[in-house]
């Protein structure tokens, strides 16, 4: 076999790639060469002529044939970087995306102005996932009290070792369904989720890295995509104490669907959206 250096092989994958229509062929083929050699990737370009051996050529491969099989890169890696830190992910577990991080941002606006008040916030995560939203928060505010619920095991697991490696504070960590499992008058201060927020009739329609790897429980949010979004609101006005916040993500066509909801319960004092970078309602901050 002929000596396959490190940029020949970047060439040839990128190539390889782009014929499979994998998306951001040239920065794939970087990413998983780095996992494979256990490098950065600007080492790649600073060793462009170092040739690799049979076991790591193999190594290689097994990586491309599951990006091929519209593995998404995050899990071929084990990790996604978001916000300030990078957060273990695999399967069963719901990649944190970009659109995500002004959830945190809005989130902490309001923790800072409690650390202002010199009072420490009560906050809960629901449907935790990686931990990437909760995570963010501890790391970055850690002198506030913050718990995280899930329904499925994967994600605790995942996210209790995400709090472990990066949160400056601790996370009480439990199992459960949206708020089912918090006590009435519990007084949190934020109630934050990302829940399944796609019309059930739109999931077989997306990318198969999306619906063929990723949990459908985190995706399917029903026959209108508003099903945990109902519940939620339903129950966080018995959670939330006065003035706190609840803070869902949203799909960007969903603002009279979620404004509709959030009317019909006596509760909610004020409603607001937030857009996210590319101009997208994305997120409802209801006010108990």
């Amino acid at each position: 076999m002929a000596d396959w250096t490190i940029k020949s092989l970047l060439n040839w994958t990128e190539s390889y790639f782009g014929e499979r229509s994998i998306d951001s062929p040239r920065l794939t083929a970087e990413i998983l060469l780095s996992k494979t050699l256990d490098m950065r990737r600007l080492d790649l370009y600073l060793q462009h002529d170092r040739p690799l051996e049979k076991q790591e050529l193999a190594g290689f491969k097994s990586l491309i044939k599951r990006r091929v099989g519209r593995e998404p890169v995050a899990y071929i890696t084990g990790e996604k970087g978001f916000y300030e830190a990078s957060f273990k992910v695999g399967a069963g577990v719901l990649i944190p995306r970009p659109d995500t991080e002004v959830l945190v941002e809005t989130a902490m606006a309001h923790l800072k102005s409690c650390e202002s008040a010199g009072r420490a916030a009560r906050i809960i995560e629901l449907g935790v996932g990686s931990g990437a939203i909760v995570v963010s928060l501890a790391k970055a505010c850690p002198s506030h009290h913050y718990f995280a619920s899930d329904l499925s095991d994967a994600p605790l697991a995942t996210a209790r070792a995400n709090a472990k490696n990066i949160a400056e504070t601790r996370i009480d960590f439990f199992k459960g369904s949206w708020l089912d499992a918090v006590s009435r008058e519990s007084g949190f201060d934020l109630i934050l989720s990302n829940p399944p927020y796609i019309p059930r009739a739109d999931v077989d329609a997306l990318a198969p890295e999306i619906k063929d790897h990723e949990p459908r429980l985190a995706l399917d949010g029903g026959a209108d995509g508003l099903d945990a979004i109902r519940v939620i609101i339903g129950q966080a006005g018995n959670c939330l104490a006065p003035g706190g916040r609840l803070i869902l993500e949203m799909g960007f066509d969903q603002k009279g669907g979620v404004a509709a909801i959030s009317g019909a319960r006596s509760w909610v004092s004020d409603l607001r959206f937030v857009k996210d970078l590319a101009g997208h309602d994305r997120l409802a901050v209801l006010k108990k």
